[in-house]
């Protein structure tokens, strides 16, 4: 395997501090005008000058762009070099040329691999047993070649028929999310279906020519499930099912048993899931239990019986299990008790045993459960911050699972179970070439005590022989918000940072679950100041605690740990020395109010519904772009794109128009907007790392590293 050896050549203990590049005189920052927009809700007039800004068709917006784009090239040169030596680095501990550990499924072995100078996987199979079947690798997609004359390109979804001859597949080629859905015969090698329609899931039923798909409405929800025969016209396909309740969006799923076929119609606090037999696809559906507030659930097949995770009465969810004619609650026995101390995330069955992914104590842990014997056991994985999930185990028929382990300084280690005789087996560590060793890191956990009290967990990692006397440099990454919970994997980028003596810190704030479903509705809707409080609470902690100094500690978020990092800035401008916010959501009570933009209707039941005064007064209150006022804010870098369907491009734009308006300080305020990307920023993985080394460069300058 091919890659480039850069020895990195910094003394963990003197990191290099010089003047700093980035000044933020060398040029004039760009001046949006002021357009004053009335917007009334609820009595109340509010004034938004920069709402103009929201049309990405209008010339105008676009030279603001491009103006603000090169006041960013401007201030940032001076970091080229030092953005330059950064990407080496990430190149250097990246096997370029690899390939994943290939995965067994109905007699292939299917795998992705990334050739050195190209920026998309090739995703391939090859016969499991050598013979004279047929070829050896057989490549399924190449991703190189899919994207050729495309600015941007993402994979969606890849489904193989049940036969094995016919690849559904799904592409991106602007960033917005448009999944474009083609199906591919592996026989040939060719298209049957080029670009169907657009559609962001879909399954096969069990006679390998029926595809069920989902198609999106105007404000890119999920809403209509179709039956598609393959040769068929589109204008053929059946309508299934239309979801009209707005707060609602439609999933697709179909069991690991491949019995079942389930379209879900999800909101944020209650499902509604429903069947039909994979081998009868003209069949009827049926539906496992009506939808009810605050109810979510959703069944997996196995053995003439429903397996269900529940939140009924459960808080943090338990399993159930009912006969498949007999779904009703009635009906319904415990598998898996309510424990109030494990928060059950997901149920995978196979023919003997079913494996239970829940979070103990903040960590992510796997339980067996032997379901002939009722016996079960916890695979065990030490008491240090680390992530564990399974892997893609599409065998049924199997005792042997497979599951990826990653912690703050070690490398994703793949490994195969065997759920019976526990034993465990390393299939692949990932090599990070350059002579790494996690031994020379240390990792660890403290907790930080909120406003109110309660204890938020901090995770951290650092180079050994970092001085923890208050003048270390630290980044505080955050985001808080959907349940998600803050990962604790490895990333090769983060060495640069590691190595020039940063502290690096994951705050596990409420808002996400960290710690259970509570911790999630502790921090949203009406409790969301608990989400920043938490953070600023971590913030000071690392101060207090002396694992940084206050002008060293830069934070970070994207998303809605955009809308936590600006929050927080408008609550404590004082927090930091700098901040990177990435497609932050941070206009959030403009939007909220227009349901024509994706995603507005449905996070209702997690930001609030501004209709409703009490909703649109307490968004308001911490709302970053209404709130930002006359101070002093730290250095700041906001990353934006132009095809964002999450975060459209306004958001951001107008904030650091008006934040320009606004504040008192002379640090750089730099917006940078990719013309070409959507939400996850630039798709071919060199791209992506040069900017990912631009954001580094600009957070270590601001800590005074600048080589």
């Amino acid at each position: 395997m091919h890659h480039i050896r850069f020895a990195l050549a910094f003394a963990i203990l003197a990191a290099p501090v010089a003047a700093l590049a980035i000044d933020p005189t060398a040029a004039m920052p760009p001046s949006a005008k002021r357009v004053p927009h009335k917007l009334e809700q609820h009595g109340e007039t509010r004034i938004d000058d920069f709402f103009w800004l929201k049309d990405k068709t209008n010339k105008n917006v676009l030279k603001y762009l491009e103006a603000e784009n090169a006041y960013a090239a401007t201030l940032l040169k001076p970091t080229e070099k030092f953005q330059e030596t950064l990407y080496k680095e990430f190149l250097s501990r990246i096997k370029q040329t690899d390939e994943d550990v290939a995965v067994y499924d109905r007699g292939y072995l299917y795998y992705s691999r990334t050739v050195e100078g190209k920026q998309y996987p090739i995703h391939c199979r090859r016969f499991a047993v050598k013979g004279p079947r047929g070829p050896g690798e057989v490549v399924l997609l190449d991703g190189n070649e899919l994207a050729k004359g495309e600015k941007f390109f993402a994979f969606g979804e890849r489904r193989v028929s049940d036969d094995g001859h016919l690849l559904a597949f799904s592409t991106d080629t602007t960033g917005f999310r448009e999944y474009t859905l083609s199906v591919k015969d592996l026989r040939t090698g060719k298209l049957v279906e080029s670009k169907l329609v657009k559609a962001p899931m879909f399954e096969w039923a069990a006679d390998n020519k029926t595809l069920l798909y989902t198609t999106e409405d105007a404000a890119k929800r999920a809403h209509k499930v179709w039956r598609h025969t393959l040769g068929t016209p589109k204008e053929q396909d059946e309508l299934l099912y239309e979801e009209k309740d707005e707060l609602f969006w439609l999933e697709l799923a179909k069991s690991r048993d491949g019995k079942y076929l389930f379209h879900t119609s999800v909101s944020y606090g209650s499902t509604e899931q429903r069947f039909l037999a994979s081998d009868k696809p003209d069949g009827k559906w049926q539906t496992i239990l009506k939808r009810e507030a605050d109810h979510e659930y959703d069944a997996s097949h196995r053995d003439g019986t429903f397996y269900i995770r529940t939140n009924k009465k459960a808080t943090n969810f338990k399993v159930v299990t009912c006969p498949v004619e007999k779904t009703d609650v009635a009906n319904w026995a415990d598998l898996a008790p309510y424990d109030p101390k494990v928060y059950i995330e997901g149920v995978s069955l196979f023919k003997s045993h079913a494996v239970f992914s829940v979070r103990a104590g903040g960590l992510s842990q796997l339980i067996v459960r032997n379901l002939k014997t009722g016996k079960s056991h916890s695979v065990a994985f030490g008491d240090k911050p680390y992530d564990v999930a399974l892997s893609r185990n599409p065998e049924f028929d199997t005792t042997s699972i497979r599951f990826r382990y990653t912690a703050l300084a070690e490398p994703d280690t793949d490994y195969s179970y065997d759920m019976d005789t526990r034993d465990r087996k390393q299939q692949k560590v990932k090599e990070i070439p350059g002579g790494y060793k996690p031994s020379d890191y240390v990792t660890e956990r403290v907790t930080a005590t909120a406003t109110d009290g309660t204890q938020v967990p901090i995770s951290l990692v650092y180079k050994k022989g970092v001085k923890l006397d208050g003048t270390a440099p630290c980044l505080l990454y955050g985001y808080g918000s959907y349940g998600l919970n803050m990962t604790m994997d490895f990333d090769p980028v983060r060495v640069s940072l590691l190595d020039r003596g940063v502290v690096y810190a994951n705050a596990h704030i409420r808002g996400g679950s960290d710690l259970g479903r509570t911790w999630y509705e502790d921090g949203k809707m009406l409790k969301k100041m608990n989400t920043f409080n938490d953070f600023i609470a971590c913030a000071d902690h690392l101060v207090k605690a002396k694992y940084c100094s206050r002008d060293k500690l830069a934070i970070e978020g994207a998303s809605a740990g955009g809308l936590l990092i600006a929050t927080v800035l408008n609550l404590r401008p004082d927090l930091c020395k700098a901040a990177v916010l990435k497609v932050p959501f941070v206009d959030a009570v403009t939007t909220m109010l227009d349901e024509s933009i994706p995603l507005t209707v449905q996070e209702f039941l997690q930001w609030g519904n501004p209709k409703i005064k009490k909703e649109y007064d307490y968004l308001k209150s911490y709302c970053p772009y209404t709130n930002i006022k006359k101070a002093a804010y730290p250095s700041m870098l906001v990353m934006t794109s132009l095809n964002d369907s999450q975060v459209l491009f306004h958001e951001p734009t107008k904030y650091v128009a008006k934040l320009r308006t606004l504040r008192t300080d002379k640090n750089p305020l730099l917006l940078r907007c990719n013309m070409d990307a959507g939400h996850g920023g630039a798709s071919g993985r060199y791209d992506h790392l040069k900017e990912v080394a631009l954001v580094l460069a600009f957070l270590l300058d601001r800590m005074g590293i600048t080589k």
